[in-house]
């Protein structure tokens, strides 16, 4: 990827820690927030390695000027920016407003609760902010064997796309309408959810690859990544087992699928996963 600008809608907090509860309680927070990305039950995942045991971080925490990690993210998140207002006006005929993205090391407090290194990269619609600890560029290469620039932004715009969603008024209404639905249907607007969040970032990388800023092997880098985080490979990863009736993300076919649409397309309204879902 040849990205350019940085956005100034990024927030630094990697070393300011964030005091963590003993026992089961923030624990419990950090796998109810694991299994929303991974799209797994908690039970279902393996234990946490004791403090002590973690990896080295993707990128060296706190804020430097040459920092890497930093300044990919920042370009990233300047490229939805730009993609995301220009597609609000010629689609929609409305205005884009910017979300924030806040690096974290470690733990991380937001409005929708505490989050930590294990949970991934999460979007917090009553702040309207983006977290991502740089740690999961790691276990997205090594883990899930998903590497490349255009795999860790995929990433980023994915949740820029649960974003778009909280400006467009969908995500509440989804969330109204689980409260209202069984588990089953619960889990099938959450997967409508998820995938239309994937079509938004494959409508993102439509309008990246219009400005000539991804390279050969891209695409396969987006797809490869979208794959690796199916709810059926994280389920015959972490359990040997696929149970589709716990899906919360959508399968890795199905992942691909809606992202490629939206590459393809570089229409939001072609991300319709809600009727054809038929929900």
């Amino acid at each position: 990827m040849r990205l350019g600008r940085q956005s100034g809608n990024v927030e630094d907090r990697r070393g300011m820690g964030v005091p963590l509860a003993a026992g089961g309680g923030i624990g419990a927070i950090v796998l109810v927030l694991l299994a929303y990305f991974l799209g797994v039950n908690p039970s279902d995942l393996p234990q946490q390695p004791a403090p002590g045991q973690a990896s080295q971080p993707y990128s060296a925490p706190g804020a430097t000027a040459d920092d890497p990690g930093k300044k990919f993210v920042s370009e990233v998140l300047a490229d939805t920016e730009d993609t995301w207002h220009q597609v609000f006006k010629e689609q929609l005929g409305r205005e884009y407003r910017d979300p924030k993205l806040v690096l974290f090391s470690g733990a991380v407090e937001s409005e929708c609760g505490m989050g930590q290194t294990a949970s991934g990269p999460f979007y917090c619609p009553l702040d309207e902010q983006v977290y991502i600890d740089l740690e999961f560029y790691r276990e997205l290469r090594d883990r899930f064997g998903a590497p490349g620039d255009f795999a860790q932004a995929y990433v980023i715009s994915h949740e820029v796309g649960h974003h778009v969603q909280k400006l467009l008024g969908i995500s509440d209404q989804v969330h109204s309408a689980q409260e209202r639905a069984g588990r089953r249907g619960a889990n099938q607007l959450s997967v409508a959810l998820e995938l239309q969040a994937d079509c938004f970032a494959g409508v993102w990388g439509n309008h990246a690859k219009s400005r000539n800023i991804l390279d050969p092997g891209d695409l396969e880098e987006a797809l490869n990544a979208a794959a690796a985080i199916g709810d059926d490979a994280i389920q015959k990863q972490t359990t040997g087992r696929v149970r589709p009736e716990s899906w919360t993300h959508g399968s890795s076919q199905e992942r691909v699928q809606w992202f490629k649409r939206g590459f393809n397309s570089g229409d939001m309204r072609q991300c319709d996963t809600f009727t054809a879902a038929g929900l």
